[in-house]
């Protein structure tokens, strides 16, 4: 399955992804601060892709250009989130690439898959987090509408080994039809392929 927008193709992650991964992984500036460490090598990152980043709505982020994976967005579904316990709520996870930041890719591609979540798989509400200090996730869930739920003073970052001051928030079903009614996304194309 394929999710588009304007600039991106959202796709499942592929074994040959693993070399456009290990790039950006690797950068110390983009997985300490959302909870994992960065990746040491081509075969770790392949590891992840057949081990982690096999959700069912898991997928890579590609610029439509290249159709190269330059981060990844998911909704971490009832079983595979510590978020909520209920199946029709999911949790928002989301990374991106350090030489695409600033560019509204991550806005523009999470709009996307909360489209995604809401009407095709039914969702009734989406959760998405942030540790202290992590101002671009913060500033993008505030774009995407995500209202402030609750702060935990203690939340374990096992991949890290150490514990964090963790930023819980929420956007409805009734919040998103209200905001997409009277701020339709402009840099979506509601298409997708299977």
């Amino acid at each position: 399955m394929e999710l588009y927008t304007q600039r991106l193709i959202l796709r499942r992650w592929n074994e040959s992804d693993a070399e456009n991964l290990f790039e950006y992984a690797k950068a110390p500036d983009v997985g300490p601060i959302a909870g994992w460490p960065p990746h040491k090598s081509v075969s770790e990152s392949l590891e992840v892709i057949k081990n982690v980043l096999c959700g069912s709505a898991c997928f890579a982020i590609c610029l439509k250009s290249d159709n190269l994976a330059i981060g990844c967005i998911e909704l971490k579904l009832n079983g595979t989130t510590d978020m909520t316990d209920r199946d029709d709520e999911c949790e928002l996870g989301f990374w991106l690439g350090k030489k695409f930041w600033g560019q509204g890719l991550m806005s523009e591609a999470g709009a996307e898959i909360i489209r995604y979540g809401f009407e095709n798989l039914k969702m009734n509400k989406i959760w998405c987090g942030y540790y202290d200090g992590n101002v671009k996730s913060k500033r993008v869930q505030q774009k995407l509408g995500f209202i402030y739920h609750s702060t935990c003073s203690s939340v374990p970052v096992p991949l890290m080994n150490e514990t964090r001051i963790g930023h819980k928030n929420v956007l409805s079903r009734k919040q998103w039809e209200e905001n997409s009614l009277h701020n339709p996304p402009i840099n979506t194309l509601r298409r997708i392929t299977c």
